[in-house]
């Protein structure tokens, strides 16, 4: 393999992962975002004692 391809796949290769780190920090900040909200939403909810406990016995 000649010097060129070389560093055109190294290059190509870089790109890929920084791309990729991108698109995993995007997904962190809106999973963030949303749980942020979902927090707000059980913050207002119209009976906060409703759901405090969950029976499961059979």
């Amino acid at each position: 393999m000649d010097i060129a391809a070389l560093s055109t796949a190294m290059s190509q290769s870089s790109i890929t992962q920084a791309v990729g780190i991108k698109v995993l920090s995007l997904s962190k900040d809106m999973a963030e975002q949303q749980g942020q909200q979902m927090a707000e939403m059980l913050k207002q909810a119209p009976h906060p004692n409703l759901g405090g406990s969950l029976d499961i016995r059979a």
